[in-house]
């Protein structure tokens, strides 16, 4: 069976400042699926990286008083730090500054001239330093102190420079048939209806380099200009795979099967991004996926708040399994959420603490005690084991779905209606009095929750990776530990380690 390649990306971050939880719930949702599909034995390849050109970053730097150069450095090493601390397994991290991407972003630049697609002429029109995009007329709003902003609410200048276009409209109609063709393209399908509506609403050449500033990639022929940033960055994926040479190790990854994106930056991926690879004569990505913002206490992140969160303390104060958990199963993936210490600290106690470390340290702690230490014989099995242990068979399947999706709720939840069954199976079975009664039955009942929770470890293991290899740990699993291991038995008068708490609880004043 040839291998089945799963390729991953996050958004490339801008480094004009630091990390914070936006970025670590992209970083996080594309963990999750890395590990999935590893566990699932796919070929994975999982890009992030930094976006280290353009105005902002040569503003940014200027402001600092260090060279872009440095300052890049310094805030690209902060990212990794970030990536670090929040256990994310990346194989590659891409900078946009590194020579390899250089390479990759001239060569496809020459590609696209070579096939008729860029020409030189002059860009007026309404420029956002901040988004570092351009708009039309018709898509700025007016601020109430009269002066024209963007649709996302940034200052907007008129700039007039000489700049190279990219013969965007030339691929409205192939954009509008790919899109009817590959319905999964975009999702979810209200960003899929937006950037339709933008689509056959009519494209414009799209200016791709910039004069008025040097912090960039220089335009092979022409060193007076810079790529524009979107131009340089998106190229990144196709950088990793090793592009322009892509008869290399990596070259088998391409097309990549996930865009993960924030909103604000559906249409460079889902429309310029797609142009760009027509033009180059490349294949195109299998599905872009924009997800929501996070909010703090009902306020949008903001510099001038000052409400931007660091993630790393909240890893320091409440661990790292817990706030990665809460991330993906506080709201629906594509949705916005709300962050606030009470939300985290209820999904702590409630789902974790009083949930699946409840069932764990009740059944561990109880083998140790009066089964030997060992995985207890399995017995014959009564009509509850097997409902029990049918609804567990049923759920890596039902964990697939809903990762397929990037429905991570929805993975979450089967997964504790699992929990919750095992809990309820327990008090009825109540093992502590057949300890004296009908000690065979009591064995079957700790093996069938053993069997259980081996279940949920080996898929929560792409969740909460250090917290469930643990619980593997204390149930005698082996090295292997993907969902292969489901299908064969657990192994009984395997000895089993001391059990110890997983999920303490948060007390909070």
């Amino acid at each position: 069976m040839p291998k089945q390649y799963f390729y991953i990306t996050t958004p490339i971050y801008y480094v004009n400042g630091a990390p914070h939880l936006g970025h670590a719930y992209t970083s996080t949702a594309a963990d999750v699926l890395a590990r999935w599909n590893r566990l699932e034995g796919h070929d994975v390849f999982f890009l992030t990286g930094t976006d280290e050109h353009g105005q902002k970053v040569e503003a940014a730097a200027r402001l600092a008083g260090v060279e872009p150069q440095v300052f890049t450095d310094r805030v690209s090493a902060d990212f990794q730090d970030m990536a670090r601390v929040m256990n994310i397994s990346n194989d590659d991290f891409i900078r946009t500054t590194e020579p390899r991407h250089k390479e990759a972003a001239q060569a496809i630049w020459l590609k696209l001239q070579e096939n008729g697609f860029i020409y030189l002429g002059k860009y007026e029109g309404w420029y956002s330093v901040r988004d570092e995009a351009f708009y039309d007329e018709d898509e700025l709003t007016i601020k109430p102190d009269g002066t024209k902003a963007a649709p996302t609410g940034a200052p907007v200048e008129w700039v007039i420079e000489p700049s190279y276009f990219f013969k965007l409209s030339a691929f409205q109609d192939r954009l509008l048939e790919f899109y009817a063709a590959n319905p999964g393209f975009i999702a979810p399908p209200s960003k899929r209806n937006e950037v339709h509506n933008f689509v056959k609403s009519g494209l414009r050449d799209l200016s791709v380099s910039r004069t008025s500033f040097s912090w960039g990639i220089p335009v092979p022929g022409d060193e007076a200009h810079v790529m524009y940033v979107w131009m340089d960055a998106l190229v990144n994926y196709l950088t990793a795979c090793g592009y322009p040479d892509m008869t290399g190790p990596r070259a088998g990854y391409w097309p990549a099967s996930l865009h993960l994106v924030g909103k604000e930056i559906i249409r460079f991926h889902a429309v310029y991004w797609p142009a760009f690879l027509m033009a180059a004569d490349l294949p195109l990505p299998e599905r872009v996926f924009s997800h929501g913002w996070w909010t703090v206490e009902g306020e949008k992140m903001s510099k001038s708040l000052g409400n931007f969160i660091d993630v790393r303390p909240l890893v320091a104060e409440f661990g790292l399994d817990p706030v990665r958990y809460f991330l993906l199963r506080e709201v629906p993936f594509g949705n916005d959420g709300d962050f606030s210490r009470k939300a985290l600290i209820g999904r702590i106690n409630s789902d974790l603490a009083n949930g699946l470390g409840n069932l764990a340290q009740r059944t561990l702690s109880f083998i140790a005690k009066n089964a030997g230490a060992v995985v207890p014989p399995k017995g014959e099995l009564c009509e509850p084991d097997c409902v029990l242990l049918a609804l567990a068979g049923e759920l890596p399947e039902k964990v697939r779905g809903a990762m397929t999706r990037l429905a991570f709720h929805e993975a979450l939840d089967e997964t504790w209606r699992l929990i919750r069954a095992a809990d309820g199976y327990i008090d009825h079975q109540a093992p502590w009095s057949l300890r004296k009664t009908d000690p065979e039955r009591m064995n079957t009942v700790l093996y069938t929750l053993c069997a259980v929770l081996r279940t949920v470890a080996v898929v929560l293991q792409a969740f909460m990776p250090e917290l469930m290899n643990r619980l593997l740990d204390y149930l005698g699993v082996g090295a292997e530990r993907g969902l292969a291991i489901l299908d064969t038995p657990l192994l009984e008068g395997m000895a089993l380690p001391a059990p110890a708490g997983l999920f303490p609880r948060i007390q909070d004043a």
